[in-house]
């Protein structure tokens, strides 16, 4: 078994990128940083290094617990590494899913599904001038 893996290989490897070649890129960016320091994609990650990934605006935390160099089932991932990711991290997290849950500004762009069936609703086929008759006993003028 191998005592050190490129980092590259071991993002890939343990499913947190989904290619190798986006693992190497957010390398080159400088968003993969170990120990602290920003990572090159061939840098060697040892048992016991903790990785951070900066995934705007949280910073992820992962040990590495052991080595691999070949993409895993999803199942084997928590033998591999440990997220230690800070509670202020995944605080962040949280708010973030939450401020996506706000949708969007109304009057803007096409409605959604639900907005497009309320106005449905609202605007009943049988109210609309298609050879619809008013009855002459109500008295609008008041």
């Amino acid at each position: 078994m191998t005592t050190e893996v490129r980092i590259d290989k071991w993002l890939w490897a343990v499913r947190l990128f989904k290619t190798r070649s986006l693992a190497a890129e957010a390398c080159k960016k400088g968003k993969v940083l170990v120990k602290g320091t920003p990572a090159k994609p061939s840098r060697t990650v040892k048992v016991g290094d903790v990785i951070q990934i900066k995934r705007s605006p949280v910073l992820y935390s992962f040990e590495v617990l052991a080595l691999s160099e070949n993409r895993m089932n999803a199942k084997l991932v928590p033998e591999y590494m440990k997220n230690v990711t800070t509670p202020d991290q995944l605080e962040l997290i949280e708010l973030g899913k939450l401020a996506g849950h706000m949708g969007r500004a109304k009057g803007t762009g096409r409605p959604t599904k639900k907005e497009r069936r309320e106005l449905d609703l609202f605007i009943d086929p049988a109210f609309t001038d298609d050879g619809f008759e008013w009855d002459e006993e109500y008295d609008f003028s008041d």
